[in-house]
């Protein structure tokens, strides 16, 4: 009676340790991207450490640590343990980061590295988090009531990760850096570590008899394991797709991640709740675990239907919404209806397979061991199979009918084990043989039928989004597919306009305004310094910006650095025209691999780098925004080397675009602020920087556009409406020494706060283009004497230019 009483503070202190758990893991995601990329097999690496790490943990504590132990003392510094290792991990990472930079490569032996890297981060915190239940579970008795215990404590656990990741990805992070997250966890972790020492000092242990030996297994308790097995497979595999999904209909921002993951842990704590509470009084665990897999293979049903066929049609513009708050708030009624039935049945699965093969005679700690450690390995089989392999292999589609046909042999697998608790005489026995058989037959034509009905991922929804259930009939899609890192879509619309489509919008088109764009990026990236041979280009998107710099007659190697293998292939079906059919240029080298990640494992130099990444709100694209990265741009510089950059005005906020051009002017004192306006409204923008002061010779770039071998170049910047280098550099908006009191409350965007996904994700449903240029333009009125150089001619038409283009 006296450990009873303590019991409710005790799931208290799991609801602490899972909310600093969870503002870890974001953290922890965050800061191992930065050093292995964030591309799916980076992604996976991270991921199946980080719940193999869990699995072992809770595998080995019952195996290391001795029942003598007071449980509350071991939790307690197990939590400490986490907290010390979070604060190292924290400061250790840029000594890691050096050494796996110096070593790291592609292919098989770069995955391993990025595994090795992975590991050397991820497994001590993790194996003592994996730890902690397994060690608490030995304060209650395998009985019906203390099983239940257990499973109101692994509720709590996933209660306090709801609070983390939305406390994480909506504050900490947003307001704050790293820094700051990590400490709120590891206060967590002392706050958490300080009560359970009080209470194991005023609550005796009593000691149930130590297990030094195996212990017999109930009957067919090998069933349930690999049942509840399958049951974590399929829940981390239909996370991962139904992430995919909805990042596509709400935007791949840090809010929508965030959001997408406290529903699906609301839903699974809810789930372990009810679970608990009716595993104390069930007769049958077995039975009611194998109708939770039944029903799942429905609810999973539900929700693909929900996600494919019925939300990216529901008649919502958010363009039309006045906060962004508001929008968040749809969103989370949009992923409780579509998610939260199929959470809620994975879980009530845990507790049920707790008390399915718990006897009333085993060691707490082991029984609670070896069930999360079934149920954490499948769900390290189903986020790698569904990360690297399903939706690659056999699509969204296809990947939600096996997870119904998986969910419904877990049924019958439970179903079988449930046969060993039926009374023992034989018309018992005859009955429930005939009732599984007529189960069986009726599971395979449900299955069957729900798998059958399962719809394919809307075309429309990847090519516009969250704008798909307006954008209907008004572009032919003429290319779908789904990749390892994206999905892609091709568009035409009526007047023959081609649009490339990824992360759910429009990111490259043949529209005059794109084309502008990705041509001045390339041209203005080999035609101001003065021996481009070697040239990076980071983001193959529509390949325009790619083939801009590949007809230029000095080049030698173009390097393309792309993160998903489908972009380059669809855009040398669909683009060629409008590329240069970059992709088949003998002088075009493809990395396929995160082009942070590129730049900082090679040792390679270069004459000219471009990026034209994702939109800066697209979870993980802020990276190559950071200050951090820019500095690695400058180390891979050659003397007289340029960097170019793409940023954009639309789908933006003041805020974000701010804090883009700051950190890169920071970087780059020099650099140059270049203008794409459509309608004389401002549209994109190019930034230029440079190692050192460059003066820009107008007349020599004129002439060499007028040579016979620079044709294709001169004939490239024509069908953009640029005759001459006069009109190229009429584009000038400003420079740092004007800009500056117009950026005077920017943010500068730091590898340690990522500050710039959190701003964008705060815009990318405004369109703002014409006001945030036009304030910033209100800063760059002075001609750039220190900029240009040329005949009085050519700088008094290139001053007529500039006040033309910005409206003077």
């Amino acid at each position: 009676m006296t450990a009873r009483r303590y019991l409710p503070a005790l799931l208290l202190l799991f609801v602490g340790s899972g909310c600093a758990a969870l503002i870890y893991e974001v953290v922890w995601f965050q800061l191992l991207q930065l050093t292995i990329g964030s591309s799916a097999v980076s992604l996976g690496v991270l991921l199946g450490t980080f719940m193999g790490g869990m699995c072992l943990g809770s595998i080995l504590l019952p195996r290391r640590i001795g029942a003598v132990h007071h449980p509350l003392k071991v939790y307690a510094y197990l939590e400490l343990g986490i907290g010390l290792i979070g604060i190292l991990v924290l400061f250790g990472m840029p000594a890691l980061t050096g050494v796996y930079t110096s070593i790291a490569g592609t292919g098989l032996i770069g995955i391993l590295l990025r595994g090795l890297a992975a590991a050397v981060c991820l497994l001590p915190p993790t194996l003592l988090m994996g730890a902690t239940l397994p060690a608490m579970a030995r304060w209650v008795k395998t009985t019906p009531e203390g099983v239940s215990w257990l499973g109101f404590f692994y509720g709590g656990n996933i209660a306090g990760a709801v609070i983390g990741s939305l406390t994480a990805g909506f504050y900490l992070l947003r307001v704050h850096d790293m820094l700051v997250a990590t400490f709120a966890a590891v206060a967590l972790n002392v706050l958490v570590a300080a009560i359970a020492l009080i209470i194991a000092r005023t609550a005796p242990y009593e000691m149930a008899v130590e297990q030094t030996g195996p212990v017999e297994q109930p009957k067919g308790a090998w069933a349930i394991y690999v049942a509840i097995g399958i049951s974590g497979m399929t829940a981390l595999s239909a996370e991962v797709i139904w992430t995919r999904i909805l990042s596509l209909l709400y935007g791949g921002t840090v809010y929508t991640f965030a959001l997408i993951l406290a529903v699906f842990l609301f839903g699974l704590g809810i789930g372990s709740t009810v679970g608990s509470a009716l595993s104390r009084n069930i007769a049958r665990p077995r039975l009611a675990l194998a109708w939770v897999q039944m029903l799942l293979a429905g609810a999973i049903a539900w929700s693909a239907y929900m996600l494919t066929q019925s939300l990216p049609y529901w008649p919502i513009d958010p363009s039309t919404s006045s906060s962004p708050w508001f929008t968040f708030q749809l969103d989370l009624v949009r992923s409780l209806w579509a998610m939260l039935p199929a959470a809620i049945l994975w879980g009530a699965s845990f507790p049920l397979a707790l008390a399915s093969v718990a006897n009333g005679r085993q060691d707490p700690a082991r029984l609670v061991g070896s069930v999360y450690a079934a149920n954490t390995i499948g769900a390290i089989i189903g986020s790698l199979s569904a990360s690297l392999l399903l939706v690659v292999w056999l699509g969204s589609q296809s990947a939600q009918r096996l997870l119904i046909v998986l969910s419904v042999m877990a049924s019958l697998l439970a179903l079988d084990a449930a046969s060993s608790d039926a009374p023992e005489s034989a018309p018992s026995r005859g009955k429930m043989r005939l009732g599984s058989t007529l189960l069986i037959v009726g599971a395979a034509m449900l299955a069957a039928w729900l798998a059958r009905n399962v719809g394919a991922v809307p075309a429309i929804l990847v090519a516009y989004g969250r704008y798909a259930a307006s954008r209907i009939g008004q572009a032919d899609v003429i290319d779908m597919r789904e990749g390892w890192n994206a999905s892609i879509a091709v568009t035409r619309l009526s007047n023959g306009v081609l649009n490339y489509h990824n992360a759910g919008k429009v990111q490259a088109s043949s529209e005059p305004q794109d084309m502008r764009l990705q041509r001045m990026l390339g041209h203005m990236t080999t035609l101001i310094p003065p021996d481009p041979k070697r040239v990076l280009v980071i983001g193959f998107g529509a390949g325009v910006t790619a083939g801009a710099v590949s007809i230029e007659p000095r080049l030698e190697q173009v390097t393309i650095a792309e993160i998903e293998p489908l972009v380059p292939v669809m855009a040398s079906q669909h683009f060629g025209p409008h590329n240069f059919d970059v992709y088949k240029n003998p002088k075009t080298r493809l990395i396929l691999d995160d082009g942070r990640h590129f730049l900082m494992t090679t040792n390679e130099k270069f004459d000219a780098i471009t990026s034209d990444p994702l939109d800066p709100w697209v979870k993980g694209a802020a990276a190559l925004y950071t200050r951090e990265f820019f500095d690695e741009v400058k180390q891979h510089l050659n003397p007289g080397g340029v960097m170019t950059l793409f940023v954009q005005l639309y789908e933006s906020n003041p805020a974000a675009v701010k804090s883009e051009i700051a950190t890169f002017l920071e970087a780059f004192p020099d650099g140059v602020v270049w203008g794409n306006t459509q309608n004389g409204a401002g549209y994109d923008l190019v930034l230029m920087g440079t190692l050192a002061p460059t003066k820009i010779d107008v007349d020599k770039i004129e002439q060499t556009l007028k040579s016979p071998q620079y044709s294709r170049v001169a004939q490239s910047l024509s069908e953009i409406g640029m005759f001459s280098a006069t009109d190229l550099f009429s584009t000038y908006a400003g420079k740092r020494p004007d800009l500056d009191p117009w950026m005077a409350d920017a943010m500068i965007n730091r590898d340690r706060n990522m500050r710039l996904q959190y701003l964008a994700g705060l815009g990318l449903n405004l369109y703002q283009s014409e006001a945030i240029y036009a304030d910033m333009l209100k800063y760059a009125t002075r001609y750039p004497d220190e900029l240009f150089t040329g005949s009085p001619a050519t700088i008094q038409a290139l001053k007529a230019g500039i006040a033309r283009q910005q409206g003077r």
